[in-house]
């Protein structure tokens, strides 16, 4: 069963193409497309449920705290796009937390519930200004709704894959391993 699972979760890392989640902005601005938007994207996928198995390998008070940093500084970033206020090396900073989080979850970082926050809110950030930058004023709120319910739902997906693996795999291995095919994932998207 556990070989199974590490085959499957493996071939599903390594299927992972580069889909392009920044839609044409005229597409954009209704809860449906906010809602949608993320999951057409391979680097918003990779990086939200690592954020989730961070949070699950942390546990404790990790498990709201680290993925509601990220849901509340995304928040931000896009509200920074809509301003006009200009974020330096939004997508490379994007790339790099899908690296990143994959390394992190990889090597099972230990860190205190407030680092950790900081860490993922620095890198949500960026996520927040590339939605906001990209999609103009039309229907910004309803669009902004809907990201960011798909962004938590896909950290609470995490978790709960974080939670499974750890108990099929009581050394983590299995979440160490999805960190490095994540991270693989994202070192394919910077090359692609």
């Amino acid at each position: 069963m556990k070989t199974r699972m590490l085959i499957a979760t493996a071939a599903l890392g390594a299927s992972a193409a580069p889909a392009f989640a920044h839609l044409d902005p005229a597409e954009h601005g209704s809860l449906a497309a906010g809602l949608f938007h993320p999951f057409f994207g391979a680097d918003h996928i990779l990086a939200m449920l690592a954020v989730g198995l961070w949070a699950a390998q942390i546990g404790g008070r990790a498990l709201w705290a680290v993925p509601g940093a990220f849901v509340a500084m995304m928040a931000v970033g896009f509200g920074l796009a809509l301003a006009a206020v200009p974020l330096p090396f939004v997508e490379p900073a994007i790339l790099a937390s899908v690296v990143a989080l994959g390394l992190i979850v990889a090597i099972a970082v230990r860190l205190d519930v407030a680092p950790a926050a900081a860490i993922v809110g620095t890198f949500a950030l960026f996520h927040g200004h590339a939605h906001g930058s990209e999609l103009g004023a039309a229907g910004a709120w309803q669009f902004a709704a809907g990201f960011t319910i798909a962004t938590a739902l896909l950290h609470v997906a995490g978790i709960g894959l974080g939670i499974t693996l750890a108990r099929l795999s009581s050394n983590g291995t299995l979440t160490r391993l999805l960190g490095g095919v994540t991270a693989l994932g994202g070192a394919a998207l910077i090359l692609g």
